[in-house]
């Protein structure tokens, strides 16, 4: 029998690796004013993404998080330009304000480079729009980040209703938020724009209205909702005088319907919902825990509870999702959480909200 030469087997077993693992997705951090750059600044590394350059003009938040998670200052550039031009990454993500989405956006597709935006999409329908345009135009996928998406919880609630364990959806009911961004000391930097209206695009009915649009967006496999009615109050004045904080959207669907209550003024933090079908019940009380009830009677349940696991990568972690994405190993079903189709419609519910609250009037959707 003939033998292979033993260059010939380091040469195949070179190709076997290099197809068995993958390059780490170069990503730049275009912002640190959203505290949720902890996320990625101080998640363990791995093979999955390398960040490659962070863009943040306020040089002393720069060097406060640069020190916290071991990163050189180096990496830090004043623009979305120079970045870009230095490192070559090849997408980035947006932790500025939601405003500065459209900026983002409007920088990277033409070059090709993917963007994945902390929630929501953008601050009105006229930026979302052009951020869709530009994403179609130039092939480049646009993701939207909610916390919620890697609730393991929220997941099984879906899982469980498309198995029809609860019968056929009826209603749902997401509750999300926590005491107000001062309450529960943000930072000054973070503090600034998170109570602007023009920055943040409104108070709790976006920072936390968001969560239930995308959520219901996801459950109603894409259905537009028929009516959009919002109430919002001000209860913190003292702390949020140029935005709502307390919000309170009613979505109606041919058979279905949402409301969504998104505060600043709950007192303890949190990100829970009730999915309601024709026999039963589901709560997703938290990230982990959720019932399960199933009618008897009258007033009597059956109950089940369960708590669930960890999501397998890359469904556990946003910056992984992205990197398979990107890599083509996976494909995001249609209006998925991430999904840039999704996240438009929940600008739009969120648009026709304010309108509501502010003209006291139920809004179609057309």
């Amino acid at each position: 029998m003939q033998r292979i030469p033993s260059i010939f087997l380091y040469f195949l077993m070179l190709i076997h690796s290099g197809f068995s693992q993958t390059t780490p997705l170069r990503v730049g951090v275009v912002g640190l004013t959203h505290t949720h750059v902890h996320w990625i600044l101080g998640r363990p590394k791995d093979d999955k993404i390398k960040i490659v350059g962070i863009v943040e003009s306020n040089k002393d938040l720069a060097l406060r998080y640069t020190q916290q998670h071991g990163f050189s200052m180096d990496l830090v550039f004043s623009s979305i330009e120079q970045m870009i031009a230095e490192t070559k990454p090849e997408a980035v993500t947006a932790f500025g304000t939601i405003y500065d989405h459209l900026e983002v956006v409007e920088k990277c597709a033409p070059l090709g480079i993917h963007v994945m935006v902390e929630k929501p999409l953008a601050v009105s329908m006229k930026h979302a729009k052009k951020m869709e345009t530009l994403a179609r135009k130039h092939k480049i996928f646009l993701l939207t980040n909610y916390e919620t998406t890697w609730y393991p919880t929220v997941h099984m609630a879906h899982d469980l209703l498309k198995k029809d364990s609860i019968g056929k959806l009826s209603q749902l009911i997401i509750r999300d938020g926590h005491r107000g961004p001062k309450n529960i000391g943000v930072n000054k930097e973070f503090l600034e724009w998170l109570t602007d209206p023009v920055q943040n695009g409104g108070g709790a009915i976006t920072d936390f209205g968001c969560y239930g649009a995308n959520i219901a967006t996801w459950m109603m496999n894409g259905e537009r909702p028929l009516t959009v009615t919002a109430v919002t109050q001000q209860l913190q004045k003292e702390n949020n005088p140029l935005v709502d904080d307390e919000s309170t959207i009613l979505l109606t669907y041919r058979n279905a319907k949402a409301t969504i209550q998104a505060s600043w003024n709950w007192p303890i933090g949190r990100k829970d919902m009730e999915v309601y079908g024709t026999t039963g019940v589901i709560y997703a009380d938290n990230k982990n825990n959720l019932r399960k009830r199933i009618a008897q009677g009258y007033d009597g349940f059956r109950e089940t509870i369960l708590k669930s696991e960890e999501r397998p990568s890359p469904y556990n972690d946003p910056f992984s999702l992205f990197a398979a994405v990107l890599r083509k190993e996976i494909t995001l079903e249609p209006y998925d959480l991430s999904s840039l189709e999704n996240n438009m419609l929940v600008v739009e519910i969120l648009e026709a909200a304010k309108k509501s609250a502010k003209t006291g009037k139920t809004i179609k959707i057309k």
